[in-house]
């Protein structure tokens, strides 16, 4: 065989790029390809999203004054576990996940002022924002119970994972509360602004909590110095002025001085804002129903509603009224940045 001369060689060459090239060229404005080849880039980096460990939630612990972070999950674990008894229904704390999540992840995407905050936290772990209790502090808790209580959790948490409560495309303010009186307030009857989803709806599963019925006994001096009011002898203390949606106290006049039933209970430490009293003696008898201020999810009345078979959808959407169920990711994810 003859060897190829290296002009002939290198012509060869050229003339073989001269019909690459512009094939090369042509490539990115075909349809077909172009859509696979993208594809496949994003498949091989794919955006970081609120499933992903990557995002960190920095806890101030307010016993030790030291920031704890842990990824997102793990801390809706341990508001889930601290916030509702483990053994409750599972529809009920998977329902309670998601409202832990889409707290925190509303919190995540708009800050509180930093004044409120110790430097370097997102969050702290009481009842201003939610409580948090980490695995040690559950197990002496627990003690024995620790292994099943923590497994159905976690369990809870991992089936809802992502998913957050939203209205118009926004995280919702999950409020929730222990046990109602047989309806939950309207957001206005008992803060000051309205809020279309926190809405006052029937919640009946409630009657059978623990927590449903309570009584207090005060002084009648006690109840006249929180109060700021003189009662006197007389035996009807006080008028029920109005009631919210929920049948609650929304205002009442004790000889001449009006109070926000919201007041009433706070000044005197009462379970719920639905309360009545009597005189006996030198004594004053309280009784309320439910337990919480009674603003969007009732945690015994979802614990109902999944015994009656109803799932977590069902629940939240029966509690938070217009709501839909999203991926965390999906909520403008450019401001959950790992911290």
């Amino acid at each position: 065989m003859k060897q190829l001369k290296p002009a002939f060689v290198l012509a060869a060459i050229l003339l073989a790029l001269s019909f690459t090239i512009p094939a090369i060229l042509v490539l990115p404005f075909t349809n077909d390809k172009t859509e696979g080849a993208l594809a496949e880039r994003e498949e091989v980096q794919p955006k970081q999203n609120m499933n992903e460990s990557s995002t960190e939630v920095a806890v101030f612990r307010s016993n030790t004054k030291k920031i704890e972070k842990l990824p997102l999950e793990e801390y809706v674990i341990g508001v889930v576990a601290s916030e509702m008894p483990a053994d409750f229904e599972m529809e009920a704390l998977k329902a309670q996940a998601l409202a832990a999540r889409t707290y925190i992840v509303s919190h995540l995407m708009n800050p509180p002022d930093k004044n409120s905050i110790p430097e370097g936290a997102n969050i702290k772990d009481t009842v201003d924002h939610q409580v948090y209790k980490n695995k040690s502090e559950l197990k002496k808790q627990w003690g024995k119970d620790y292994d099943w209580k923590y497994k159905k959790v976690a369990e809870a948490v991992k089936a809802t994972a992502g998913q957050i409560l939203t209205y118009n495309e926004k995280p919702i303010t999950a409020s929730f509360f222990s046990t109602s009186n047989g309806y939950t307030e309207n957001a206005e009857d008992y803060w000051t602004n309205q809020i279309p989803y926190l809405k006052s709806v029937e919640s009946p599963w409630d009657s059978k909590s623990p927590k449903f019925n309570s009584q207090k006994v005060l002084s009648i001096s006690d109840f006249e110095n929180k109060l700021g009011v003189k009662i006197g002898s007389e035996k009807d203390i006080g008028t029920i002025t109005g009631r919210t949606s929920g049948k609650k106290v929304a205002t009442v006049n004790i000889n001449g001085k009006d109070f926000t039933g919201r007041e009433v209970r706070e000044k005197l430490g009462l379970r719920s804002t639905d309360f009545t009293w009597i005189r006996k003696g030198d004594s004053i008898i309280i009784s309320t129903k439910g337990f919480g201020h009674g603003v969007g999810m009732s945690q015994y009345g979802a614990n109902g509603m999944a015994k009656e078979g109803k799932k977590y959808d069902e629940i939240v959407t029966h509690y938070y009224q217009g709501i839909a169920i999203s991926n965390a990711d999906q909520i403008d994810d450019r401001k959950l940045a790992s911290k």
